[in-house]
């Protein structure tokens, strides 16, 4: 299911973020590099939208953390199902708003365009 025109345009884009000085592990994080292998064509976090990355970043972080919290931790403290779906919710849409914030900063700071401007 690879599509070929994506492939190349995510290798050029990726080699003009790393040519502006930023590191491999924020210019493709490795929760992206799964969205690619699995065929998603989401752009690079430094490319896309606000919104999309603190969905797909908040919305990734707050199942797992909260499915973390909950076999570690509120599961065994009698905590219901309802108040730990509401504090995982919470949590990632912290997390996802200020990842999207930082690297939507550093996007601009190290002027990299969005994905729909990128013209390699």
């Amino acid at each position: 299911m690879a599509d070929p025109a994506f492939d190349a345009r995510l290798r050029q884009a990726l080699a003009f973020i790393a040519s502006k000085g930023v590191r491999p592990s924020t210019a493709a994080p490795p929760l992206y590099r799964l969205f690619w292998k699995m065929g998603l064509k989401v752009p690079p976090p430094l490319m896309a939208g606000f919104f999309s990355i603190a969905l797909l970043m908040g919305g990734f972080f707050g199942v797992f953390w909260g499915l973390l919290m909950w076999l570690l931790m509120w599961g065994r403290t009698g905590m219901s199902m309802a108040a730990a779906a509401v504090l995982a919710l919470l949590a990632g849409a912290l997390f996802g708003l200020l990842m999207a914030a930082v690297l939507r900063w550093q996007a601009r700071n190290k002027q990299i365009p969005a994905w729909k401007d990128f013209a390699p």
